[in-house]
């Protein structure tokens, strides 16, 4: 069996990711808070998406915070994130 070669640095990393879901979360969440302030109020939905926006902004300071402690060889930090400079 041959080694499965590594995947390309822009596939590997996982900002673009967690950034183009935190959009569309935002997006979704002026979609409804727009459908509902001109209808009869907001709803469940739009409050779903404040929270996933919330969540994915909260998330990313997490990773961004853990990974500058794996830059800075910090022992409580996860291993092998230094990698995934973007």
């Amino acid at each position: 069996m041959r080694p499965v070669p590594p995947l390309p640095r822009r596939l590997a990393g996982p900002t673009p990711v967690v950034v183009t879901g935190t959009l569309c979360w935002l997006v979704a969440a002026v979609v409804f808070g727009m459908l509902g302030w001109t209808g009869s109020g907001v709803d469940v939905r739009f409050w779903t998406c404040v929270t996933g926006s919330g969540l994915g902004v909260l998330g990313y300071g997490v990773f961004r915070w853990q990974r500058s402690a794996s830059r800075r060889g910090s022992r409580g930090s996860w291993q092998g994130l230094a990698g995934l400079d973007g």
